[in-house]
């Protein structure tokens, strides 16, 4: 089944549906960097960079020789979201109408499904006003309209390493008389941190290189998922830290963050080291637990967290491994971002993006439906005695 990605960021959805045996026919993003990964990842997928809304049909048609059986994406979702305490006067943010170039595009095709994945604020902006709008806008979009349903999953019910929650909005044509499906949750041992990560080269603050040797054995079944078809690390160089912030990290202990050594090693005012800063970040330097999955990874990951075991913030590779993308994986353009520079840096890419193990259930759990129906009783209340065994299997 041929897919068109929109908002495809650096390609994480389109690496689970690649995984679940779709082909992506056509990939499209606003951001240089984005483009740079996904066509390094992606070398066969043609790639539209621009903005959607100045993007027309032709455009398209130009790469596109097929029938589109899936449209998938995430609109930008800042306006979205629940960090925004302004959610519920945002009706008007230029970056929430993007919605209607993704309803266009289905509009164009006339896809037998579609994915749509969002933040869970989504479901809270007016009361819950907003998601009724946007499942209206898609029941009736196309030539035959769509039958719609959601449902918020959590990473880590998948075999991702990450607690994060999304909410994933799913539609089949209707002329097809097929219900949307979603995957149920496949096992009750969540990935840890340490699970993830700890056969990653041990490096501290300013060291690694482009590439580097794996220096350790495989522990577990998701290492060596990760590291199938890889002979080297790339993306895991160190951040550079002060010596003050180094002393920082030390003093943070698991579970704790920057404010529990607030009044010894809080942020100082620029300018006047000599005072702490009044300016105070709940989520900044948090270390995290080594035995429990990680906490959301957002764009900012690069200095909300700290390694469980080491004195410094994690490396892109590292947020990579808590996303389910794989060594072979390649992020380019520049690591980290200064505020002048254009483009998204490795880390907001990776932390933008939706994890592939969950786009992989997601697309797999669709493709049934879409290739062999809805089977009567087949989604019903999930029982894990199954999946309790010591080790995950993948077998993609």
């Amino acid at each position: 089944m041929n897919t068109i990605d929109l908002f495809s960021g650096c390609g994480g959805v389109s690496l689970g549906f690649k995984w679940a045996g779709f082909n992506a026919v056509l990939a499209s993003d606003i951001d240089e960097n984005c483009e740079k990964t996904f066509t390094a990842n992606f070398p066969e997928t043609p790639f539209i960079c621009g903005d959607l809304s100045a993007i027309k049909k032709e455009d398209f048609e130009a790469s596109i020789n097929t029938e589109i059986d899936v449209v998938i994406g995430g609109p930008p979702c800042q306006g979205f979201s629940l960090a925004n305490k302004r959610r519920n006067t945002v009706a008007d943010d230029p970056r929430n109408k993007l919605f209607y170039e993704f309803v266009k595009v289905i509009d164009w095709y006339n896809p037998k499904s579609f994915v749509m994945e969002n933040v869970k604020g989504l479901l809270s902006m007016k009361s819950g006003e907003v998601i009724k709008q946007i499942v209206g806008e898609f029941e009736k979009a196309g030539e035959f309209g769509y039958e719609v349903k959601y449902q918020v999953l959590k990473a880590s019910d998948y075999g991702v390493p990450q607690s994060r929650q999304r909410v994933i909005v799913i539609g089949i044509r209707k002329d097809l008389g097929l219900t949307p499906e979603f995957p149920l949750k496949k096992y009750a041992k969540e990935v840890t941190v340490n699970e993830a990560i700890s056969d990653l080269p041990t490096i501290h603050a300013a060291e690694g290189t482009e590439s580097q040797k794996y220096t350790k054995k495989i522990q577990n079944t998701y290492q060596e998922f990760m590291r199938k078809n890889s002979k080297s690390v790339k993306n895991h160089i160190a951040m550079r830290h002060t010596q003050r912030v180094i002393n920082r990290f030390k003093a943070i202990k698991n579970g704790q963050g920057l404010l529990d050594v607030w009044e010894t090693h809080g942020s100082v005012q620029r300018g006047d080291p000599s005072k702490k800063s009044t300016v105070k970040f709940s989520q900044n330097n948090q270390r995290l637990y080594g035995d429990k999955p990680a906490p959301t990874i957002a764009a900012s990951f690069q200095s909300n967290f700290i390694h469980p075991k080491l004195d410094r913030n994690f490396t892109a590779r590292e947020g990579a491994r808590l996303q389910s993308f794989p060594d072979n994986f390649i992020f380019k353009g520049m690591r980290t971002k200064m505020s002048w520079e254009k483009g998204l840096s490795q880390y907001q890419q990776i932390g933008n993006a939706v994890p592939p193990l969950l786009a992989f259930e997601i697309a797999t759990t669709l493709k049934s439906v879409l290739e062999n129906g809805n089977k009567e009783g087949a989604i019903e209340e999930q029982q894990f005695s199954k999946f309790n065994e010591p080790e995950i299997v993948y077998n993609y």
